[in-house]
């Protein structure tokens, strides 16, 4: 008997371990590319094009301590001798190791610079807050062509097109969960015709790909008059996220103690008054569920926006603008990860605000009580 409960405690303690090793590699794997763009979202131009972000931390480098620019004089096709260190052009391009470090000639024949270099630990805190600025107020900057010329170019203004990202979300999160709190206590707790032929029918919804309404909605957008305003987004994002709200908060409500509804009742209590007073209440965790679900989705939207609102500056959302950064600044890595880390900002806080109710919710949700 002993030998049987040791045997099960070792396979507890291994699938403890699975477990957990799992869950670890899948947060380094969220974790690591996350910590990666927000290093290189306070990095200058040349920091990214010149290392990597992991270059923040401790590392051995080559570092410079002396220059030497190469007089009118010089026999640049014979022997040189720079720092105690003789070569050819050939020999100090590639570098001359020393006991010190090293000697290598930087750039060609006849403009180039000799550095004397040493090894050292170090670490790249060249920080800066201009990326934010250019993407978020618009600000001008200069950068450096080929030729060597100084151009101003005009920053991104990110702005508008948060505002807009922030004006569909809230309304398209908050509008469902109503409706499909509303929906879910009647087909819970309320008797009526069709009842079952209906939830049936809110259930199929979920597996039919959004893709193949949106033509037939903004066709009835359109002689509505609809298309083009926030209103549509709206509506469509409602539509879209009715059956999976209305699948899941079902569950939940009908899951809750039935001794509660009855004792109400009893107390002459309506059903607005039960469903507002005791099911909103006790529906938190299903509710914060799936609002982190739709915020996410709408948030991150951009296929429904682009049909429905179109890609006009002044209602520019915020995937749009990032996919038309990307298209004229592909090279900008240091604005790219600014952008894109301020379109995350607001998806992550959400989360970790309603994260406590997440798992709660998201299992009272799926398994029926």
């Amino acid at each position: 008997m002993s030998t049987q409960a040791d045997s099960f405690a070792r396979k507890r303690r291994f699938s403890d371990i699975v477990v957990n090793l799992a869950l670890l590699i899948l947060v380094l794997v969220w974790t690591i590319p996350t910590l990666g763009l927000l290093v290189s979202s306070f990095r200058t131009r040349f920091d990214i094009q010149t290392s990597g972000w992991w270059w923040i931390l401790p590392h051995r480098e080559w570092v410079t301590v002396e220059e030497f620019i190469p007089g009118d004089d010089l026999d640049r096709d014979g022997v040189m001798e720079f720092a105690g260190v003789s070569g050819t052009f050939e020999e100090l391009r590639a570098g001359i190791d020393t006991d010190e470090g090293r000697v290598t000639w930087v750039g060609n024949k006849r403009l180039g610079v000799v550095k004397v270099q040493e090894n050292k630990w170090t670490i790249r805190t060249d920080f800066t807050l201009e990326n934010y600025g250019q993407v978020l107020a618009g600000k001008t900057y200069e950068i450096q062509t080929s030729s060597g010329d100084v151009k101003t170019v005009q920053g991104d203004d990110f702005t508008g097109s948060f505002l807009n990202s922030l004006t569909i979300s809230i309304p398209a999160t908050v509008i469902p969960i109503l409706i499909a709190a509303f929906a879910a206590y009647g087909f819970a707790w309320m008797d009526f015709p069709g009842r079952k032929p209906l939830f049936t029918m809110v259930v199929a919804l979920m597996v039919v790909p959004l893709q193949i309404a949106l033509v037939p909605i903004l066709q009835d957008y359109v002689r509505l008059d609809l298309n083009g305003t926030f209103l549509a987004v709206w509506l469509a994002h409602t539509g879209f996220g009715l059956p999976l709200a209305t699948y899941l908060l079902f569950n939940y409500i009908k899951g809750l103690p039935r001794e509660i509804l009855e004792s109400a009742f009893i107390d002459g209590a309506s059903h607005f008054t039960i469903f507002a007073r005791l099911i909103l209440p006790l529906s938190i965790p299903a509710l914060a569920s799936f609002a982190i679900f739709q915020f996410l989705w709408v948030w991150n939207d951009y296929l429904i926006a682009l049909v429905f609102i179109g890609a006009k500056p002044d209602v520019q959302v915020l995937t749009m603008r990032i996919a038309e950064m990307v298209g004229s600044r592909g090279s900008d890595w240091h604005l790219l990860t600014a952008g894109a880390f301020i379109s995350m900002l607001l998806p992550l806080i959400v989360f970790f605000s309603l994260q406590r109710f997440f798992v709660r919710g998201l299992l009272a949700g799926s398994v029926k009580g």
